[in-house]
């Protein structure tokens, strides 16, 4: 299995995707958007792509930032799509490939930064991916906007903030609003970078101070997150026998 990450900022990294990679001996290799374009002719060297998170939206201009080029990742990601690659996306990842396939994304009811509990739906509960999904279990957050999604797109998985938590685009691509990869060090690269402050989580229901974040416990989210992602890696050797 070869993996090949997006990566859009470097306080928002692969986290427990890498942990999950190296445990398994699979390759892996970061696309660093500060550096480098992803391009289309990626899918030719890698089984899986991981589209990570950012501060942007997938609306943002060139102008606005000059290393995020959304026309370039929408291509790599329709690519690995049409050649049956596995393709998940987290938040700002998850929102760039209803993008590419032509479903805008939007506004989430309510801003999440911390941790929520989230509930698989009726449609998450069949998804053979989520078998082994701990329902009900407080994942990572830290998000504005959601994922877009149509009649062709069941929602997998919700919390009480977020209608749409888990998305499946397809049979090996997936969206996840939720960011199941945070450990301790990536909450607290986001609080430095991005911060969170008394007047934030006492405006928004969802969103959790800076000393409520130091003590999440990332062992559920970052245990749903491998048995997804093995479910998910056999279901591709499957289709691909």
């Amino acid at each position: 299995m070869k993996i090949c990450f997006v990566q859009h900022e470097p306080f928002v990294g692969p986290g427990y995707y890498m942990t999950w990679a190296h445990q398994r001996k699979y390759d892996t290799q970061i696309v660093d958007c500060h550096r480098e374009t992803p391009a289309p002719d990626l899918e030719q060297h890698f089984d899986m792509l991981v589209v990570l998170g950012g501060p942007q939206n997938p609306h943002t201009t060139l102008a606005e930032c000059s290393h995020f080029n959304a026309a370039a990742e929408r291509k790599t990601i329709q690519a690995f799509i049409a050649s049956g690659r596995v393709v998940v996306g987290v938040c700002l990842g998850a929102q760039l490939i209803g993008e590419a396939l032509g479903i805008q994304y939007e506004h989430s009811p309510e801003k999440e930064e911390g941790a929520v509990p989230v509930y698989l739906t009726e449609q998450g509960l069949l998804d053979p991916v989520l078998k082994d999904f701990q329902d009900g279990a407080c994942l990572g957050e830290w998000h504005n906007d959601m994922m877009g999604v149509n009649s062709q797109t069941p929602v997998l998985a919700k919390s009480d903030g977020c209608p749409r938590q888990i998305v499946r685009y397809g049979t090996l691509v997936y969206g996840l609003q939720c960011h199941m990869e945070l450990t301790p060090p990536d909450y607290q690269l986001l609080i430095e970078e991005m911060g969170t402050d008394v007047s934030h989580y006492q405006q928004y229901r969802y969103v959790q101070s800076a000393e409520q974040i130091r003590h999440i416990d990332c062992a559920a989210m970052n245990s749903n997150l491998a048995h997804f992602l093995d479910r998910l890696v056999g279901r591709y050797y499957q289709e691909n026998k």
